[in-house]
C-alpha cells in the first residue's frame, strides 16, 4: 500500500507546486497574465479529459503495468518542463504530464480497490489513500512555495522526478501483477467521445471562468462538451464492448458517490487558495511559510482519514461517515469565510482549518472506497476514472464560481482596497463552497444506501450491487 500512496504524491505535489510557483514562472520566461493560462489549462485539459481513457486502459493492460507506464511518463515529462526555456515548451510538459498522471491516477485506484479483499484491509488501505489525496495538496503547497522562494521553481518540476522514479521501482518489483482483459476490445469510439466531451467540458468551464458566462466561446464548448458526453452514454448503452460496463452505470451508490464527489470538487477548491491568499497578500507571508502554515489541514486530513474513517469503515454504513464528513468539513469553511484582516491565525483560522481537514478525509475514504466495491476486477480502472473524472469536473465548476465571484468584488473595489477585495471575493466563495458540501451530503444521505462493508451480506469487492433501475 506504501507504494500505492507513494505513487500518487507526485502528481499531487506537482499540482500546488507549480500553482503556487506560478508568479516566478511568469518573471523568469517573460509570460503575461494571460500567457500563464495555457501552462496551467494544459495540464487540467489533458487529465481531466484522459481520466475515463486511463482507467480503461489500466483495464486491459493491467493496473500495475499502466501505472509504471504512468509513473515513468509523469517523470519524464517533469523533466521536460523543469528544462523548459520557452512558453511552448513548457505546456506542452504540462499537457504530457496531465496525460500521464490520467493513466496512473485510476491505476493507483484499482490496485488499492481489488488488491485488498478483507474489509478490515481494504478499510485501511483506503485510509491510506485518501490521507494522501485530501492531504497531498497542502504538502504541495509547502513544497512549491519553499522551492519557489528559496531556489527556483524549475525545483519544484523537478522534486516529483525521485519520488516518481522511486514509485516506479517499488510498483514494478513490489505489486503483484494482475493480468488486463487479453482479447478485450478497445473502445476507442468510447474513449474518443468521452475524453473529447470530458475536455470540451472542462475547457468551457476554464474559459467561462477567465471570460463570462455569457460569453460565445464558452457557451459553445460546454455545448459541445454536453452533447459529446450525451453520445459517448448512447454509444456505451448499444457497444458490444463498452468503455463503461452496464453494472458502472447503473449501481445507486456508486452514482451517489461520484456526485457527492463533484459537488465536493467543487466546494473544496476554494479552502486553499483563500488560505494563500489571507496568508500571503494580506498578512505578507512569503510562500514558504503559507505553506507551513497551512499544514493543519494535511495534519487532520490524514488524522481523520488513518485513523478515525479507516477504524470505523468496516462497521460503519459508508453514508454515515460520508455525511458527517462533508458537513463537518462545511461548518470548517464557514468559519473560514468569516475571516477578515483583522482575524487571527490561531484562534479564527486554524479551527477552520482543521475542521474542513478532518471532515475531507473523514467523507473521502467511504466515498473512495464505495465507489469502487462492487466493479469487478476488470472493470475496477474505469470505475475509478469515473469518479476521478467527476472529481476534475466539479473542482473546474468550482474555479468558475471562484473567479466569477472575486471578479465581482474587484470590479466594485477601489484601487486602495484592492487586497481586500480580493479576500472577500474569496471568502464570499467559501460560503457557496460550503453549501455545495452541504448539497453533496444531501446526495450521498440519500442515495448512498450500502451497508458496511464488514457486516453480513455485504456485498464484497467483486460482487456486483443492486442497481438503480
Amino acid at each position: 500500500m506504501g507504494v500505492i500512496a507513494l505513487a500518487q504524491l507526485p502528481v499531487l505535489l506537482d499540482v500546488m507546486a507549480f500553482n503556487i510557483a506560478l508568479p516566478s514562472v511568469q518573471a523568469e520566461l517573460d509570460l503575461s497574465g494571460d500567457g500563464l493560462n495555457p501552462a496551467v489549462s494544459a495540464y487540467v485539459l489533458a487529465f481531466g479529459g484522459l481520466l475515463l481513457l486511463g482507467g480503461h486502459i489500466a483495464d486491459l493492460v493491467g493496473a500495475k503495468r499502466a501505472l509504471v507506464i504512468g509513473l515513468a511518463g509523469f517523470a519524464l515529462a517533469s523533466v521536460l518542463g523543469g528544462s523548459a526555456g520557452d512558453p511552448g515548451l513548457l505546456i506542452a510538459a504540462r499537457a504530457l504530464q496531465g496525460a500521464f498522471a490520467a493513466l496512473l491516477t485510476p491505476s493507483a485506484l484499482s490496485l488499492v480497490s481489488t488488491g485488498f479483499p478483507d474489509p478490515r484491509e481494504r478499510a485501511r488501505a483506503f485510509g491510506i489513500y485518501a490521507a494522501v489525496a485530501a492531504g497531498g495538496g497542502a504538502l504541495g503547497l509547502l513544497t512549491g512555495g519553499w522551492l519557489a522562494e528559496a531556489l527556483s521553481w524549475r525545483l519544484a518540476l523537478y522534486a516529483c522526478v525521485p519520488l516518481a522514479a522511486l514509485a516506479l521501482t517499488g510498483a514494478a518489483t513490489l505489486l503483484p501483477g494482475r493480468p488486463g482483459r487479453a482479447g478485450a476490445r478497445f473502445d476507442w469510439l468510447g474513449g474518443l467521445l468521452g475524453s473529447a466531451g470530458t475536455a470540451a467540458l472542462l475547457y468551457g468551464l476554464d474559459e467561462a471562468g477567465r471570460l463570462h458566462w455569457t460569453a460565445p466561446l464558452p457557451l459553445g464548448l460546454i455545448a459541445v462538451g454536453v452533447l459529446l458526453l450525451g453520445a459517448f452514454l448512447w454509444w456505451q448503452a448499444v457497444a458490444s464492448g463498452p468503455l463503461l460496463a452496464p453494472h458502472l452505470t447503473r449501481d445507486r451508490d456508486r452514482a451517489g458517490c461520484v456526485l457527492a464527489m463533484a459537488l465536493a470538487g467543487a466546494g473544496m477548491l476554494a479552502l486553499l487558495p483563500t488560505l494563500t491568499i489571507w496568508l500571503q497578500y494580506v498578512h505578507g507571508h512569503g510562500p514558504g511559510m503559507t505553506g507551513v502554515m497551512i499544514l493543519p489541514v494535511a495534519a487532520s486530513a490524514v488524522i481523520a482519514a488513518t485513523q478515525v474513517a479507516a477504524r470505523l469503515q468496516h462497521r460503519t454504513a459508508p453514508r454515515v461517515l460520508i455525511v458527517s464528513g462533508l458537513v463537518t468539513a462545511a461548518v470548517g469553511l464557514m468559519l473560514l469565510a468569516g475571516i477578515d484582516s483583522g482575524s487571527g491565525y490561531g484562534p479564527h483560522v486554524v479551527p477552520g482549518m482543521l475542521l474542513a481537514g478532518f471532515g475531507t478525509g473523514l467523507a473521502f475514504v467511504p466515498v473512495f472506497a464505495t465507489a469502487t466495491a462492487g466493479a469487478a476486477p476488470r472493470h475496477s480502472g474505469a470505475a475509478s476514472g469515473i469518479l476521478l473524472a467527476a472529481q476534475q469536473v466539479g473542482e473546474a465548476i468550482g474555479v468558475v464560481l471562484l473567479t466569477g465571484l472575486i471578479t465581482a468584488r474587484l470590479n466594485d473595489a477601489s484601487e486602495d482596497d484592492h487586497s481586500e477585495a480580493l479576500l472577500h471575493g474569496y471568502t464570499d466563495t467559501l460560503w457557496w463552497a460550503a453549501g455545495a458540501l452541504l448539497l453533496a451530503a444531501l446526495v450521498a444521505g440519500l442515495m448512498v444506501t450500502a451497508r458496511p462493508p464488514g457486516a453480513p451480506g455485504a456485498s464484497g469487492v467483486n460482487a456486483p450491487r443492486r442497481t438503480a433501475g
